[in-house]
């Protein structure tokens, strides 16, 4: 299989790094050629054309995604694009609709479907292990703010961040939502209330069968980086993300881990791979997208409504932002 690149930002590199050792040629591209020379020589790839390989793997600026999403359907070339699908519902819609007009496979990058963890909670919900869930809690916490130049662009915490939130609670619980209920506040630097954006962030959304689900996240979070889950069913209360690199300090016995997770790439990084390898088997016809444009809608409408709450002050129903 031939694979083409487009971007080698940070994510970017990590997976031309998987890809390098699990194709027959993989062809970079980057606004910056040099840098895709680079990368190029160092992974024994090729610097060149993307358009001319067998599938296609988009690692660009959100605001490029739907574009070349777009051209990607139209020339029926099976492709895996970082979240989001799109900026917007309005071009994310458009792409779904590309996607199945064109017949063609589009896998929408929310890497924590592969997270063994996730998966291994979703497994005991659905095998009824935890009996009936009455509720759920999520938690993201990046260890630092973004730089303030992205902010404005970033689309706001909810868009940004807790959109993977907002898809895994999906996955995990085969549930939608009914309404959500968010707050946020401003902590720390000026530059979020300059954007119209929140540093920390709180919400309750209740699914449409009556479970009720919190979340909460801070652009923060300075002991490292920190992704939550717990269910709590009738029968059992299961937990991810409390492994022994989880940022948390113990109060009752005083322990901290000496190697909490540094960032979403060192904790996410079995993740990653897990789900460019998964893209790979799509692309060969051998199962169905893990992740498609409508997936990702669903969670984008989440991250609408909960933005709108926040805005609002008052709880949204889904109905007002997916009619």
């Amino acid at each position: 299989m031939r694979v083409g690149l487009i971007g080698l930002g940070r994510i970017g590199r990590f997976h031309a790094e998987t890809l390098a050792r699990r194709v027959d040629q993989l062809i970079v591209a980057d606004a910056d050629r040099n840098l895709a020379s680079e990368v190029a020589g160092r992974l024994g790839a090729t610097a060149g054309d993307p358009w001319s390989a067998d599938a296609l793997v988009i690692a660009t600026p959100t605001s490029t995604h739907a574009g070349l999403l777009l051209q990607a359907c139209e020339q029926r070339i099976p492709v895996f694009c970082e979240k989001p699908a799109a900026p917007t519902v309005a071009e994310t819609l458009q792409v779904a609709e590309a996607a199945e007009r064109c017949g063609t496979m589009v896998h929408i990058g929310f890497q924590r479907r592969f997270d063994a963890g996730f998966a291994a909670a979703r497994q005991a919900l659905l095998g009824g292990e935890l009996g009936a869930l009455h509720r759920a809690h999520l938690l993201t916490g990046d260890p630092r703010p973004p730089a303030p130049e992205y902010v404005p662009v970033s689309g706001g915490i909810f868009r940004d961040c807790h959109i993977h939130d907002f898809d895994i609670l999906r996955w995990v619980t085969g549930l939608e939502a009914e309404s959500v209920y968010a707050a946020g506040a401003n902590r720390g630097e000026a530059f979020f209330a300059e954007a119209d954006d929140v540093d920390t962030s709180a919400a309750l959304i209740t699914m449409a069968d009556g479970t009720l689900v919190t979340l909460q996240g801070s652009r923060y979070n300075g002991a490292g980086y920190d992704v939550r889950m717990e269910l709590a069913g009738t029968l059992a209360t299961w937990a991810v993300g409390l492994g022994a690199r989880a940022p948390l300090h113990r109060a009752d016995d005083g322990a901290f881990p000496e190697d909490p997770w540094p960032d979403f790439q060192t904790r996410f990084a079995a993740a990653y791979t897990a789900e460019i390898e998964a893209f790979l088997a799509t692309a060969r016809g051998e199962q169905d997208s893990p992740c498609t444009v409508r997936d990702a809608l669903a969670a984008l409408y989440l991250a609408e409504a909960a933005d709108l709450s926040r805005r609002d002050g008052r709880p949204v129903q889904m109905a007002e932002v997916t009619k």
